[in-house]
């Protein structure tokens, strides 16, 4: 899986650090650090996280050979 967080869109809410706090991290003034290709086991937090965005800036893609 791949993670992908459209930049111009994210408002810095910081949503998807409280639904998946090892994945996201905003530091200093809204500056968000993510896993791009978090590891398998953290699929549902990070599906969490997708859902939690309300300017709905984090997406999945699959990998190849992997349903998203």
């Amino acid at each position: 899986m791949r993670v992908v967080v459209d930049l111009n869109r994210c408002q810095g809410y910081a949503q998807c650090c409280y639904a998946a706090p090892g994945a996201f991290e905003v530091r200093g003034h809204e500056i968000l650090f993510y896993d791009p290709a978090p590891p398998r086991a953290r699929r549902g937090e990070i599906e969490r996280a997708v859902q939690a965005c309300p300017v709905c800036a984090i997406s999945l893609q699959a990998d190849s050979g992997e349903t998203p």
